[in-house]
């Protein structure tokens, strides 16, 4: 069994984000750029599982994303995947990188394609729906838990109130979220074996955008504290009544 992980590149959640005057536009100087980490700690660690235990033979790796793209890919590596493919291309639009990678993955014959369940910039999560669909195959999203045998995946999922339990056949694209696997940190051989891995580099293919990014848009400020005397009641509902707000 073939194993495809989707790998994005987020923002560290510690950068300081900021845009360009119009607001148009994402500021990447001085940012860190780190694995989604729900495609790295569940999609890709349960893939590594799989292929441990016999189920899988082969795990192989892929984003869309420029040269500045290939540390990360690099640390997926390291953790254990066999090669990666980069597909050449940089979008925001979900359907763009959906389609880029089906449309490589359609002629790879991979029996599993795993995603993390959104990328933490856009928290999206359309992409692994989208490649199941350009690739007529079963989907499922939201995962917490899969077990592969005979050709059968079983797979755990919360819903609201509870937990569904699916059985779907092989080709199948599966997101995952927390409970799928446990974390990694990529040890000291593999750091070193992820160096001369493949990693290919592959041209787009001809996609439209279907969505485009208008603006962006700040949070507001966090307001100031007013700190209120234990013995002044009246002042402290007053401030309740009239200046609190619920969010």
């Amino acid at each position: 069994m073939k194993i495809l992980v989707c790998i994005s590149q987020v923002p560290d959640t510690t950068s300081k984000i900021a845009f360009s005057d119009d607001n148009k536009s994402f500021q990447k100087d001085g940012v860190t750029y780190i694995i989604n980490p729900y495609d790295e700690w569940y999609a890709l660690v349960r893939a590594l599982e799989l292929k441990e235990a016999g189920t899988a033979s082969a795990v192989h790796l892929v984003t869309v994303g420029t040269q500045d793209a290939d540390p990360i890919i690099r640390k997926a590596l390291a953790l254990g995947g066999d090669e990666a493919i980069r597909i050449n291309t940089d979008s925001s639009d979900p359907y763009v990188v959906a389609a880029q990678i089906a449309e490589y993955a359609k002629s790879e014959g991979y029996d599993l394609v795993l995603c993390g369940k959104e990328s933490i910039d856009y928290n999206n999560g359309a992409v692994g729906a989208m490649i199941a669909e350009l690739l007529d195959m079963n989907y499922v999203g939201f995962a917490t838990k899969m077990d592969i045998a005979d050709g059968t995946a079983t797979i755990n999922r919360e819903i609201e109130g509870g937990q569904e339990m699916n059985t779907a056949g092989l080709p199948l694209v599966v997101s995952c979220q927390k409970g799928m696997a446990e974390a990694r940190i990529p040890n000291m051989r593999g750091i070193m074996a992820a160096r001369t891995k493949p990693l290919k580099v592959v041209e787009p293919a001809a996609v439209d955008t279907v969505t485009e990014i208008s603006s962006y848009e700040l949070p507001p400020a966090k307001g100031g504290v007013k700190m209120v005397d234990a013995e002044n009641m009246d002042e402290l509902v007053s401030l309740l009544h009239n200046e609190a707000k619920v969010i």
